[in-house]
């Protein structure tokens, strides 16, 4: 059964009859030809699939595409135009998150990055709520250190091994994107 669905995609809207069954993976990918997203496990395992919808963390291969009629969904290539005028790099047009990643060498082969960048942009927006994770302690608001940015980003896999240069260039960008407004003491790692 098919469904005609209208889903603003990277600041666009777009209108697509899809079937029933279609993941938004495929959608994004088949069907509007934005290729950010990445087809790693296609079952929720490994987070190169990562976007926003609504500005929350979802894994776009477990999500069916007719369930964002309506919805805004953001991939890494509308990551910068999503960015506050003050967090956007205006030399380079990217993201903050983005720029921190080129910056601190955080990719390799570069297949999980657009899905390690969104899930960061949106951990950081849960860390700039307050939301607590497993390993965030009682005392007080959580701190962005090593364990609290390893553990919230724990659903994204990089197969070559970046994880080393993606937790500071995560640190990094929480320390100049007011999205994650925590002060330069909490970012120490």
């Amino acid at each position: 059964m098919d469904a005609e669905i209208t889903v603003n995609v990277d600041g666009r809207p777009r209108r697509l009859t899809v079937d029933t069954r279609t993941t938004l993976l495929d959608a994004l990918r088949e069907r509007l030809g934005v290729t950010s997203a990445k087809k790693g496990c296609d079952h929720g395992q490994c987070g190169a699939c990562t976007v926003l919808s609504g500005g929350r963390r979802v894994l776009s291969c477990l999500v069916l595409a007719v369930t964002q009629d309506g919805a805004r969904v953001v991939t890494a290539e509308g990551l910068a135009a999503e960015a506050p005028a003050a967090d956007a790099s205006s030399a380079d047009g990217l993201h903050p998150v983005q720029r921190a990643f080129v910056d601190c060498d955080a990719f390799q082969c570069g297949y999980c990055t657009p899905g390690q960048v969104v899930s960061a942009v949106g951990m950081l927006d849960e860390y700039a709520r307050g939301w607590p994770s497993a390993v965030t302690g009682d005392a007080g608001p959580p701190r962005l250190d090593h364990a609290e940015v390893a553990e919230r980003m724990s659903g994204n896999l990089c197969r070559c091994g970046a994880y080393a240069n993606i937790v500071p260039a995560i640190q990094q960008a929480a320390a100049v994107s007011p999205a994650g407004r925590p002060d330069s003491a909490e970012v120490a790692g």
